[in-house]
């Protein structure tokens, strides 16, 4: 028996460590073909089922490898995360127990990007111009002045007493543009510094998808060095890191860029260069440039095309602005230069921003996407490679490591074609293992009859008409997925007037709070739109039936998904099965995967969509779901909710 299957068996370290643990084969399964991967510095892609234990998976085999054998060097493992919460409970709860479990002395890092950790510079330069603070700021800043003192890590997840959108952190962390680097007074006690050193000097780091692709990219100087020394790199929730990894080979100008450098440059300014009115007005006049830029753009965020919206008379003029008054600002940082880090820095940032400028102004590159998206705030101008795939491929070949990339949702009608393609992935092995639940009995597929379509102006009232009696069978514990934010509030609207449960509606409180608030309220039903298609994990009898308004097609005019598409017409491709329906299918399953989390658990899902029973396309999405009762009829769905209430309210 070989260390890894030991470490699995009845008899072996995770049974001595987990109270009640007993071996599953799909888990063993996959923890022997991840050790595979590792010793062969070979690439493996791994879809396994909701309740496999896939991280326990990864972990045993990545920790044995670490350790070192024979007197040699044990593996550098970084473990790639969806997001900070996944990051968390990772390095906290499951790297611990692994740790124990193993008696591995291996040295493990949790990093971050560096918007997380306190920048001990701009404090200090905060606290001395002190900016026009409201209440809230201000008592924010001083929470913020008094965790400072006391922190080791300058993490600011620890600030629980601060929240999370206040407006106090740009002031007190740095961006890549104002970080001071080396020239920095507060080098050698800076938090990001000792995080990133703790990291290189780890055998597993911990970090995310974002934070990943930065560094295989380049982008943030200073943190290139991690990924070339790593043996073994392993992705969790892979089915993101296409989209994400583009992101980060391509280029991005958004007015919070051009801002923060006004912002930096008026508080240099006021403290130290009092003498130089002119940084004062120059920057003044871009921002107001830059606030008038997005006001020409809808009130509501959007997605558009750039390439379309630049020619216009009113854009090109705006933008075309933004360049004179950037350059003006450069001109003046300019004739500073040398007299101090801080608008030496501002200087570097001004060089930079303008050749950004130029590539968002060459929009007539082909094989690019250029297109932009707006926040209440701000514009932000993207230009995206159209495939990265030959990118990434180079970089798995020239790594000499181990590839794992695992996800409850990874394949497309039981094939990794579309998952391997859009990454360059070749010769990976592959393994697709089935969630262990019964689904045939734990759970029910409702596609109800006669809805009218999706733009019908019915449509709202039809979706309460189904959500009302699941609702009141399931006395709440009801989550409600939305394609749009436009028929999430049609039918939040709707539904306050016709029932007495809490509604909790995204958007009206933090997405960690909206949780908290649906778990600890029995009877409360949730709405909510694609971040909360994954990543929430809601277990037992809180959560018994989802509702899904629509088959989660991208919209048809989302910039990128346009230049893909044509893209993909160009090279003889039909770019709705190639990237449409693909990239549906594993928002569907996603979205799906939020009802069973346990053995125990049922529950009912319903998918407000005729097109998946009677469009020939259909058939993928079914077969890309679990084994699930099917049924067109909302009568028995109530039945077998309400007989769930009974048993809960007979358990309590």
């Amino acid at each position: 028996m070989t260390p890894v299957e030991h470490a699995f068996s009845q008899s072996g370290l995770l049974a001595k460590a987990i109270a009640g643990y007993s071996p599953r084969q799909a888990q063993i399964d996959m923890a022997l073909e991840v050790h595979e991967a590792i010793n062969n510095q070979s690439s493996l892609i791994v879809e396994a089922g909701t309740g496999t234990g896939k991280t326990f998976a990864y972990l045993i085999p990545a920790l044995l490898a670490n350790k070192a054998s024979d007197g040699g060097e044990g593996k550098k493992v970084i473990i790639s995360t969806g997001t900070k919460n996944l990051q968390e409970q990772l390095f906290h709860k499951d790297l611990p127990l692994i740790r124990k479990a193993l008696a591995t002395n291996a040295q493990m890092a949790l990093l971050k990007g560096r918007s997380n950790y306190l920048c001990l510079y701009r404090l200090d330069q905060y606290k001395q111009s002190r900016g026009q603070l409201d209440a809230q700021a201000l008592s924010d800043f001083v929470n913020v002045q008094t965790w400072a003192t006391s922190t080791i890590s300058g993490d600011i997840g620890e600030l629980v007493n601060v929240p999370e959108g206040s407006t106090v952190f740009p002031f007190i962390t740095s961006t890549v543009d104002n970080c001071l680097a080396k020239d920095c007074p507060n080098i050698k006690e800076c938090h990001l510094v000792n995080a990133r050193q703790k990291a290189i000097d780890a055998d597993v780091v911990v970090v995310n998808h974002h934070l990943f692709f930065a560094d295989m990219a380049l982008k943030d100087t200073g943190f290139g060095e991690l990924i070339p020394k790593t043996d073994v790199v392993i992705f969790d929730e892979a089915h993101q890191i296409a989209d994400i990894a583009s992101e980060y080979f391509g280029e991005a100008l958004s007015t919070r860029l051009l801002l923060d450098l006004c912002s930096d440059v008026i508080q240099i300014y006021l403290t130290t260069l009092t003498d130089v009115k002119q940084l004062g007005k120059a920057a003044e006049k871009l921002q107001r440039t830059c606030q008038e830029f997005r006001l020409l753009f809808n009130h509501d965020p959007e997605r558009g095309n750039w390439r379309e919206k630049l020619p216009q008379p009113q854009f090109s003029k705006a933008f075309a602005d933004i360049k004179t008054d950037l350059d003006f600002l450069y001109q003046v940082i300019k004739l500073c230069v040398s007299r101090n880090e801080a608008i030496d820095n501002c200087f570097d940032r001004a060089v930079e921003l303008l050749a950004k400028y130029e590539i968002m102004a060459k929009v007539d590159i082909f094989g690019i996407s250029f297109w932009y998206e707006t926040t209440r705030r701000h514009v932000v101008l993207h230009q995206t490679p159209l495939s990265i795939a030959e990118k990434f491929s180079e970089n798995i070949k020239n790594s000499n490591a181990g590839w794992v990339f695992t996800s409850a949702t990874l394949a497309v009608n039981e094939s990794f074609d579309h998952f391997s393609e859009q990454l360059g992935i070749k010769h990976a092995a592959q393994l697709l293992l089935d969630s262990p639940f019964d689904y045939a009995k734990q759970s029910q597929l409702i596609v109800p009859r006669y809805l009218p379509q999706p733009h019908h102006n019915n449509r709202a009232q039809a979706l309460v008409n189904i959500a009302e009696p699941l609702i009141k069978a399931s006395a709440g514990a009801c989550f409600m997925l939305f394609t749009s934010y436009r028929m999430m509030h049609l039918v939040a609207e709707i539904l306050a007037q016709t029932i007495d449960n809490p509604l909790l509606v995204q958007g009206t409180m933090g997405k960690r709070k909206l949780l908290e608030e649906f778990e600890s309220n029995t009877d409360a039903v949730l709405l909510a739109t694609a971040s909360f298609w994954e990543g929430v994990d809601v277990r037992g009898d809180k959560l018994t039936c989802v509702i899904i308004d629509k088959l989660p097609f991208a919209s048809p005019d989302d910039p990128l998904l346009q230049a893909r598409s044509e893209d993909n017409k160009r090279q003889g491709g039909d770019p709705f099965a190639d990237i449409q329906l693909p990239q549906a299918v594993i928002a569907l399953k996603q979205g799906v995967g939020r009802l069973i989390r346990d053995v125990k658990d049922k529950g009912v899902l319903v998918i407000c969509d005729d097109r998946i029973v009677n469009r020939p396309y259909g058939q993928v999405f079914l077969k890309s779901l679990p084994d699930m009762r099917r049924s067109r009829n909302i009568d028995s769905a109530a039945t077998f909710l309400a007989s769930i209430s009974a048993e809960r309210s007979h358990g309590e």
